[in-house]
């Protein structure tokens, strides 16, 4: 078995030496044998745990409580990792999402962009109809949900709106052009793929009660029931309904395995 003495490992974590040997000191991080000279070396056991100390660092915890945590014998290594990648792409987003803010509102601050308004959210449908489409979708999902879609949109610029309307449009192009496929096909589960990813760009985190999934599963079937939603130059076109509908579900079921 591999082992690293301090300085190996402090340069291949990132970390000091100092850092390895106060955990030491606080029995976080002990080496797996110390030699005759009294030289710490760590193992591989050493490695995924210092990779744990580190992931729970990175999400704030005190690192007596961490040692608490790694300590426990009920500790499952696999669950926690699920547990970080969850909690660290949480942080991500929210981090993406305000450096994305600080962006636009420097640039409006500059007189280069402006961020879009509630009437271009809307923009295409008359007045009352999108009213109408957004009362239906606040009876439907929640005022919570629509309303954080909107802010989500709203902090597009004017370009960035007209591209996304541009690539929704080039989706929903790319599907129909594969409807004499079968909905389980691997051509139309790829652009079902993008369909989603597309989708979940538009929603926020509360649709579906954080099961984005099954939201995807439901908006498959208000396709089929509502043809405003799959209309095609303003004619309802039940066909690719259908078929949107049956390749969403499968998408989900196969997300699901």
């Amino acid at each position: 078995m591999r082992t690293y003495s301090v300085k190996q490992l402090a340069k291949l974590a990132g970390v000091s030496v100092r850092t390895l040997h106060h955990y030491d000191r606080l029995s976080l991080l002990k080496p797996s044998v110390r030699t005759e000279a009294r030289y710490r070396l760590y193992g591989e056991k050493e490695l995924i745990r210092l990779q744990q100390i580190l992931f729970y660092k990175e999400l704030d915890f005190p690192l007596m409580e961490i040692r608490q945590v790694l300590d426990d014998p009920d500790f499952d290594l696999v669950v926690a990792l699920k547990s970080h990648k969850t909690a660290l792409k949480d942080r991500r987003d929210r981090l993406t999402t305000l450096l994305s803010t600080i962006d636009k509102t420097i640039s409006k601050l500059k007189g280069e962009q402006i961020m879009v308004t509630d009437e271009e959210l809307y923009a295409g449908f008359p007045k009352e109809t999108a009213e109408s489409y957004r009362q239906e979708a606040v009876a439907k999902y929640g005022e919570k949900v629509v309303a954080e879609s909107e802010n989500k949109l709203q902090k597009l610029t004017k370009d960035e709106l007209t591209q996304v309307k541009a690539e929704g449009e080039e989706i929903a192009g790319a599907l129909a052009g594969l409807m004499h496929k079968d909905p389980t096909d691997p051509a139309v589960q790829q652009q079902v793929a993008r369909h989603y990813a597309f989708i979940r760009k538009m929603w926020g985190p509360s649709v579906g009660n954080g099961d984005p999934l099954a939201a995807y599963r439901g908006l498959g079937q208000l396709y089929v029931d509502d043809p405003r939603y799959t209309s095609q130059n303003g004619v309802p076109n039940p066909d690719y309904a259908r078929f949107l509908c049956k390749a969403m579900q499968h998408f989900v079921d196969g997300q699901r395995v």
